[in-house]
């Protein structure tokens, strides 16, 4: 960690350089009227001097007692302890609260319901000292509606120089700002092109059954493969599982042309709002459409909200596949095992869905960047400070560490490469929560890190199952790797400035979507084209041609990120 430190002082001269180049304001934009002046050095008296010595060897415990709220997801898992009051709560309060007069409390935030709770506690002015998100537009939001309070770098820098650090060797110091003033750090997201941490599962047996020895490589081989599976009767329901949009994300990344139109990534390519008009939603909409009257999906997908009876129904042995985060523990595949003790599994292929002038290999690359991490506009220079603290604590390789893997012989043991190997089984009152606690170190990265990348996937492979998955999993990872290293794996792009309009559609827009894809999904094939047209329509009208517009002004004002170069 020290190593960051001997670039602080060489990156807080030029770090208001860099952020300026990176996301300069446009003269016509107006600032958030409610945010708080940029932060000062914290006064004399019952606060604490900002140390002279940077970092934790200046820490110092507050004359008075500071309380600060931290968010942390709720998953609502069952078996797991409540992740606002549990083990690793309090022992972030008994190692680094009390040491330093500091109460930190943690809010509960659904993880399905993310904004509106968010709302729910700004609007009773019970903001958290600290606000994160992943997702860009969520927090540019935040900002925009004076949630946040505007900060000083050089004052951050000060207080947690690792941390800091950490953004300029990750490159991330263009990300923090937004209408000219700055409002962000971020998080790292390890490997962040590659999504390995995400895997879908499909029964291999099935697949056997019907003739295969290898997952499906291409659409033609996964529709053949889905329709014996079908003809031979291997389940009694639909054998995928659907479920109505949940979220603004559309999974269109395949579809799109390559290389992608700048402009159209710039007007289309959103976690913010769904792209009903745009050309690989058409694309991606017309596959689901003959996939459902081809019976693949339940026809009354549209009524589930969630993918809870999908996982269900995987669980039970009914469906060909399902997917999520890798974990030491991963609930739904212990539960999957214990159903269908016999069963064999294997991990999708990327090239599941290629199809000659449909879809390509192409993915969408998580932000080089895990939490946006913002500060209340209610916050005091204290509380302020004091979350900086606390991220600079766990930033501390050791403090990391045991919140990612517990305590020795208790919820792990080192294995003979000197890596832990996390108990995922255990379930006493030490036991970490989802994935590893990563609903609490998020705040410091996106995923847990070890070693190399093969260490690091080791250490992520579920544990106590009839089967290993840790090589399938490294062989996904350079699958991966290989459309990543065509530069076929981008993200979405970044404003500089608020999106005005994103923020005022964006909800009635997701409605919207969620009763269109639907209409269009389930209706007639022959009337596909028709419906589409009149409904892209009626969506442009509703607020998503003013997006577009706006968003395209931004980019043209040179105030947002471009596609990388090939």
């Amino acid at each position: 960690m020290k190593r960051y430190k001997k670039i602080m002082t060489i990156a807080i001269v030029c770090i208001m350089t860099v952020v300026m180049v990176a996301c300069a304001p446009t003269a016509t934009t107006p600032k958030p009227d409610a945010t708080s002046a940029p932060t000062k050095a914290p006064s004399a008296g019952d606060t604490p001097a900002t140390p002279e010595v940077p970092g934790i060897e200046g820490f110092k415990p507050f004359g008075k007692r500071v309380h600060i709220t931290v968010p942390v997801y709720d998953r609502s898992k069952e078996g797991y302890p409540a992740v606002d009051d549990n083990y690793w709560t309090r022992w972030i309060q008994s190692e680094f609260g009390d040491k330093y007069n500091i109460d930190v409390e943690y809010v509960a935030i659904p993880r399905n319901d993310v904004m509106v709770k968010y709302s729910m506690l700004i609007a009773a002015d019970d903001t958290p000292t600290i606000l994160m998100e992943y997702d860009y537009p969520k927090v540019a939001q935040w900002a925009n509606d004076g949630a946040m309070r505007v900060i000083d770098l050089n004052e951050f820098a000060k207080v947690a120089p690792d941390y800091y650090g950490a953004m300029v060797e990750n490159n991330q110091l263009g990300y923090t700002d937004i209408n000219g003033e700055t409002y962000f750090v971020l998080t790292e997201r390890p490997y962040y092109n590659t999504t390995f941490t995400f895997a879908t599962f499909v029964r291999m047996d099935w697949l056997r059954k019907v003739g295969y020895d290898h997952v499906p490589k291409s659409y033609a081989e996964y529709t053949d493969a889905i329709d014996k599976i079908m003809q031979a009767g291997l389940t009694d329901i639909p054998p995928l599982g659907k479920h109505l949009p949940s979220a603004a994300y559309v999974v269109n990344f395949g579809y799109r042309d390559f290389p992608v139109n700048e402009e159209e990534w710039i007007m289309h390519s959103s976690l913010g709002t769904a792209s009903l008009p745009w050309e690989p939603t058409y694309k991606l909409l017309k596959r689901e459409n003959a996939e459902y009257n081809k019976g693949y999906y339940s026809k009354e997908y549209d009524l589930e909200t969630d993918d809870l009876q999908w996982k269900s129904d995987f669980i039970n042995g009914k469906v060909y596949s399902y997917g999520g985060y890798m974990s030491a523990n991963v609930d739904w595949l212990t539960s999957f095992y214990e159903k269908n003790p016999d069963a064999e599994l294997a991990i999708a292929s990327v090239y599941t869905g290629v199809e000659p002038g449909v879809m390509s290999a192409q993915i969408r690359a998580d932000n080089p960047f895990g939490m946006i991490v913002g500060f209340s506009s209610l916050a005091t220079d204290d509380e302020l400070k004091a979350a900086w603290m606390l991220m600079e604590w766990m930033f501390q390789e050791e403090n990391l560490f045991v919140l990612e893997n517990g305590i020795e012989g208790v919820t792990y043991t080192m294995g003979p490469d000197g890596l832990p190997v996390v108990d995922g089984d255990y379930r006493g009152p030490e036991m970490l929560n989802h994935n590893m606690n990563i609903d609490m170190t998020c705040l410091i990265h996106a995923s847990k890190k070890v070693g190399t990348i093969e260490q690091t996937i080791k250490a992520l492979t579920p544990q106590g199952l009839p089967q290993d998955f840790t090589q399938a999993l490294i062989d996904n990872y350079y699958e991966l790797k290989e459309v990543a290293d065509r530069g076929m794996a981008y993200s979405d792009p970044v404003f500089a400035v608020a999106i005005e309009s994103e923020s005022e559609y964006s909800a009635t827009l997701l409605s919207l979507y969620k009763e269109y894809s639907a209409q269009l999904v389930k209706c007639a094939p022959e009337e596909f084209d028709a419906l589409y047209k009149d409904l892209s329509q009626k969506y442009l009208d509703a607020g998503y041609q003013k997006i577009m517009d706006e968003r395209l002004a931004a980019y043209k004002a040179g105030n947002t990120t471009k596609l990388p170069k090939n």
